[in-house]
């Protein structure tokens, strides 16, 4: 997508002090898909939305666990919520829920319609499978089966 006028400024997080901190309306999608707090046992003082800035930020920046800036919570905590989360499988939900309403936002059918999965020529040792010739790469190539590496896995509406 191209940007234009209207994008550039629907898009802009130059008010944000990271570009990766999320605004209100971002954090109101999210928050109902945070774990609840526990009715026993101590109270949770940590705020999820800090913890879930954090790990954009590290997912942004590419930086280290330790080199988390101070400002968020402690990066152990931020490192346990994120592999807490990877175990119970809320990152899949999370995705998957979004993707959903992305859809549905722009009118489409909740869940794609059609999926296509695509190979790629590999290049083999003289010992493989059938051979063929791939015009497009211009030499001898056996085609991957779709279980090996390198298999494409697209969903079209």
């Amino acid at each position: 997508m191209a940007w234009t006028e209207i994008t550039r400024a629907q898009y802009r997080r130059d008010d944000l002090e990271y570009a990766s901190d999320l605004r209100d309306a971002e954090w109101a999608l999210i928050e109902p898909l945070m774990p609840e707090r526990k009715r026993l046992g101590r109270p949770r003082r940590t705020d999820l939305r800090r913890v879930m800035e954090a790990i954009l930020y590290i997912v942004t920046t590419g930086c280290q666990w330790r080199q988390l800036p101070r400002h968020f919570p402690a990066f152990t905590t931020v490192q346990g919520y994120f592999y807490w989360w990877i175990r119970e499988g809320r990152w899949e939900a999370m995705n998957h829920i979004l993707v959903i309403l992305s859809r549905e936002q722009d009118g489409r059918d909740a869940t794609p319609s059609v999926g296509i999965i695509d190979s790629q020529s590999v290049k083999t040792a003289e010992n493989g499978g059938p051979r063929g010739y791939d015009a497009g790469k211009s030499a001898p190539r056996r085609r991957a089966s779709s279980m090996e590496e390198g298999s494409i896995r697209r969903v079209v509406d």
